[in-house]
Order: structure tokens, then C-alpha cells, then sequence
């Protein structure tokens, strides 16, 4: 209750300070959108740019994992296995 009686008197205080100080929270908000738009625009470049450059590396097969034969690598576990069964 205290909560909504708190939440409820910062509400109208902020449509109050909001009234009076207008031109003011237009030259704030004027004042912080080039620079929110600048960093934005930044991230949104830089996150392009990594994206980009993954997808270059995956065309190359730099990164990608070497093709290997399942059944081969299955026999070669099978075969680790049974020997290890035996030494015990």
C-alpha cells in the first residue's frame, strides 16, 4: 500500500514538474538524443561488423570443424572402451 501511495505521489509531482519546467525537458531531452543516437549507432556498427566477419570466417572454414568419419570414430571409441574393460 505504501508502494502504490509512494508511486502515486511521484507520478503526479512528475506531470506537475512537467507542466512547469516544459521548454527545459525539451532542451534536455534535445540534449541527450544525439549523444543515446550516437552510442547506438556505434554498438549497431560495431555488432555488424563482428556478425560480418564471423559469417567470413565460416565461408572459409577457418573456424569449421574438420569433416571426420562417424563409423571410424565410433570403432575407435568401441575399441578404447573394450580395453579398458580389460585392463580392470
Amino acid at each position: 500500500m505504501k508502494t502504490l501511495i509512494g508511486g502515486a505521489i511521484a507520478v503526479l509531482l512528475g506531470v506537475v514538474g512537467l507542466a512547469v519546467w516544459f521548454d527545459e525537458f525539451l532542451e534536455l531531452l534535445a540534449g541527450c538524443i544525439p549523444p543515446v543516437l550516437l552510442l547506438g549507432g556505434g554498438l549497431a556498427l560495431y555488432l555488424g561488423f563482428d556478425e560480418l566477419k564471423d559469417s567470413w570466417k565460416n565461408d572459409k572454414g577457418d573456424d569449421a570443424p574438420a569433416p571426420q568419419d562417424d563409423k571410424a570414430k565410433i570403432e575407435e571409441l568401441e575399441k578404447e572402451l573394450d580395453d579398458l574393460k580389460k585392463e580392470k
